[in-house]
């Protein structure tokens, strides 16, 4: 008999206003770009059901409705395509909702803008239980969905850890886009983190090992939440939690070794994750690999 999953519920940071990709989203937000034929957002939940979870509390900006109209079954449109023999083309959305509760919470105004304040305005609804946090514009492409959010929640149960964060090499050149991760002395625990340095040069970070938005949390990371100031960019940072608790806590940062994090936080690495997606998408790969090598650059 399988073990029961230790955490079900799920938070998703989608809050932010995608100024990048400014003036596209100024009519809906940037977690609904798509790759290939579904949107950011939804590859994100299909990775949460995959890893067993099935609370997921979407926060978004507070004057946002369209994800949650997205995700909300549409009895007109599903009539339309059963008439026209195309019900086909929402079944991956069905399949969202037989297998998922979702929530939908707007991202408390009274709070400053960061990554780290989704998690705050769902404390409430977390109800003091651990869960798993990511950050909505990032996705994580694996020969098998959800394989890495299991392995975080195995190492969090295992050492009973304050964060568990993703995280995975980059080139050197690229380090100074992301949070680079500084490991702890060596230890009985693995992977021990000191610390997270955001957006160092590469002489200065202490390592090319990038964080990425997967993260693993315990209820007790909120007192120390409430309590942290801003910082870079007069936001509050999830980053500075982690610093924050690695004083006096367990955080802990492990590799994602069969999948591969892609940023869609801007165009080009937007542009480069349809890429990646259609590479592996057995219906166009043939067809898209003719072309890039038709591209002769």
């Amino acid at each position: 008999m399988k073990n029961k999953q230790t955490i079900r519920k799920a938070v998703i940071s989608a809050a932010g206003f995608g100024t990048r990709f400014l003036p596209t989203v100024k009519a809906y937000p940037k977690e609904l770009l798509p790759i290939l034929d579904k949107p950011n957002l939804q590859w994100v939940v299909e990775e949460l059901i995959a890893a067993g979870l099935d609370q997921i509390m979407i926060v978004h900006r507070p004057d946002s409705v369209e994800q949650k109209k997205y995700f909300t079954p549409d009895e007109k449109l599903e009539n339309y395509l059963k008439e026209n023999d195309k019900s086909q083309y929402i079944d991956s959305l069905k399949a969202i909702w037989q297998k998922a509760e979702l929530y939908f919470l707007p991202q408390d105004p009274k709070l400053p803008y960061g990554n780290a304040c989704p998690a705050l305005t769902a404390e409430k609804w977390l109800n003091k239980e651990p869960f798993v946090y990511l950050f909505g514009d990032d996705l994580l492409l694996e020969k098998t969905p959800g394989e890495f959010i299991k392995k975080l929640i195995t190492i969090f149960d295992k050492y009973q850890a304050a964060i568990v964060a993703g995280v995975q090499q980059v080139p050197w050149e690229e380090i100074n886009r992301y949070g680079s991760v500084k490991y702890a002395s060596k230890g009985e625990i693995p992977n021990r983190l000191d610390g997270v340095m955001e957006k160092l040069p590469a002489d200065q970070a202490p390592s090319n090992m990038a964080q990425f938005g997967r993260f693993v949390v315990s209820p007790r990371v909120f007192d120390v939440l409430k309590k942290q100031g801003l910082s870079k960019d007069n936001e509050l940072w999830f980053a500075d939690l982690e610093n924050n608790m690695a004083k006096n806590d367990l955080v802990i940062a492990e590799t994602v070794e069969n999948g591969q994090w892609l940023t869609t936080g801007d165009p080009l690495r937007w542009l480069k994750a349809n890429i990646e997606y259609g590479l592996v998408d057995l219906s166009i790969q043939k067809e898209l690999k003719e072309y890039l090598k038709s591209l002769k650059i």
